[in-house]
């Protein structure tokens, strides 16, 4: 079993920039995909970007494209979230989560492991 802990959240104007960090521990981490997630209040969860096992594989949402950027660090264990020109709708609850294979897929029960996530708020 993996355990994941995000860092970086907080508090941020519109425009602004901050880095998530998810460190792992546990399940080997360099062995499968990540990804990083959110919730808003009221909406369901969204994945917004994606890395493969080896980072040569991404995926990143419309909504967050040229302004959000994944990456990892096998050998740290910790994936990262580049967010820049940050908005007020990027407001939410930010969650890491782990692939059950080396890579990312849409299909359900596709990530097996979750983090408790991290706050992220954008005023405008």
């Amino acid at each position: 079993q993996v355990q994941l802990v995000e860092l970086g959240g907080g508090l941020v104007q519109a425009g602004g920039s901050l880095r998530l960090s998810c460190v792992a521990s546990g399940r080997t981490f360099g062995n499968f995909a990540m990804g990083w997630f959110r919730q808003a209040p009221g909406k369901e969860r969204e994945t917004i970007v994606a890395i493969s096992w080896d980072g040569d594989a991404t995926y990143t949402a419309d909504s967050v494209k040229g302004r959000f950027t994944v990456s990892r660090d096998n050998a740290e264990n910790t994936m990262y979230l580049q967010m820049n020109n940050l908005k007020p709708e990027d407001t939410a609850l930010y969650i890491c989560g782990q692939y059950t294979s080396r890579f990312f897929s849409s299909r359900e029960n596709a990530v097996g492991s979750w983090g408790q996530g991290t706050q992220v708020t954008v005023s405008s």
